[in-house]
């Protein structure tokens, strides 16, 4: 208890040391929009967010320039392809977004002609009335020994320090370029599946570990400090929509009691964030289980109910930021599994954003085939690689 304590007061301490942010203003891009901010419940918008798809492997990609937007594979993405999305339904973009490669100076200073590019983009989307959700995504740093400047965030006591500079700075210039020129459309996201890379403990947390208790306070605290800042950027940022994922973006991390959502003057403005390719041997593990099962169904169930009953009934609206089944040749199986996922989601009250990489061809034989098979829409071509999958999500939508 001691300990505990201890590390509390040291992390109070710290964060009051980064009141002010360091960055650039003279470079920072800056909103000039005006928009009304109308909504008032995170929960009734979620449930008006309908359903999503993310943005993949784009600009989450690593690279210093605006080229790291095709580094992994995927065509720069054009007005066309975001317009299809919306002609096919999609009412909500997910848009991952990587800032450390980005940083262009010993301020934490944003390279503009990035933050413009994710702009213009975001522009896109809500242009087709679609609602857009921004974060910080690969800024998860690779190891828990103690990180250098700019290098992102990690969920631990040693780099708590850097990661509030890094976390502060990158949201003040986020707030500065999105700001009264948009309405409760945009929604933030403070991070992406945070959690102890370079560990035991990465995907599978001890929940009874003290890595893991120091990691769940530490992350606590960063989801404060980014909503804090947020708030300070004032205008329509006062009163944003903010999703706050847990370790792991796991629904296990944020159902556990050491999990916090921060504390806020805004009232109803808070979302969980919660990703679920689940059950992990159907959705995602190669070569795992092909067929999808009552077993299946009921877990994925159980998962929705207990994600309601903590949160949706006690204020806080959910959104499932990431979820999808890899391609393993079983596009029927996978057609039941979207239509339970879907209708679950739904019927609880959440939206979905799908995870789309880009990837479903299967090239190997090897027992990892199926790894990683993400690929739902042809951004190229701007059709379903799966039109029975889009279907069978969209019959599940419901008005």
């Amino acid at each position: 208890m001691k300990k505990i304590l201890t590390f509390g007061i040291i992390l109070c301490l710290a964060s009051s040391l980064f009141a002010k942010p360091t960055f650039d203003k003279k470079k920072a891009l800056k909103d000039e929009g005006k928009k009304e901010f109308t909504a008032t419940s995170a929960i009734e918008t979620v449930k008006n967010m309908k359903t999503g798809w993310n943005l993949g492997n784009t600009f989450d990609a690593p690279g210093k320039t605006v080229r790291a937007e095709t580094a992994w594979g995927q065509p720069k993405t054009t007005k066309a392809m975001i317009d299809g999305l919306a002609a096919s339904g999609m009412k909500t973009i997910r848009l991952p977004v990587s800032w450390s490669d980005h940083i262009i100076d010993q301020k934490y200073t944003i390279d503009p002609e990035w933050m413009a590019r994710v702009k213009e983009v975001v522009d896109w989307a809500i242009s087709n009335d679609m609602y857009v959700i921004i974060n910080s995504h690969h800024d998860n740093f690779d190891k828990p020994s103690k990180m250098g400047y700019g290098k992102g965030y990690y969920p631990n006591s040693v780099n708590y320090e850097e990661s509030a500079k890094f976390l502060e700075n990158i949201w003040a210039q986020i707030c500065l370029a999105f700001n009264n020129g948009y309405d409760e459309h945009l929604i933030f996201e403070t991070m992406n599946e945070p959690r102890l890379r370079g560990t035991n403990y990465e995907w599978w947390n001890d929940l009874n570990s003290a890595e893991y208790k120091e990691a769940s306070a530490t992350l606590n605290k960063l989801n404060q400090l980014v909503l804090d800042t947020i708030r300070k950027s004032k205008g329509n940022n006062q009163k944003r929509f903010v999703m706050c994922p847990g370790l792991r973006a796991a629904p296990d991390s944020v159902l556990a009691k050491e999990f916090e959502m921060p504390k806020d003057d805004a009232p109803g403005k808070l979302i969980v964030s919660v990703h679920m390719y689940d059950p992990y041997g159907f959705a995602m593990l190669s070569p795992g289980e092909s067929e999808f099962l009552p077993k299946h169904q009921n877990a994925i169930a159980r998962t929705f109910k207990a994600l309601k009953e903590k949160f949706i009934l006690n204020g806080y609206a959910v959104v499932i930021g990431e979820y999808g089944a890899v391609n393993k040749e079983n596009t029927p199986e996978r057609v039941k599994w979207f239509s339970a996922f879907i209708k679950y989601s739904r019927f609880h009250g959440m939206t979905s954003c799908l995870w789309d990489n880009g990837d479903y061809r299967i090239t190997k034989t090897s027992a990892d085939k199926y790894s990683e098979k993400f690929g739902f829409y042809d951004r190229r071509k701007q059709v379903w690689f799966f039109p029975e999958i889009l279907e069978a999500i969209m019959t599940n939508v419901g008005e």
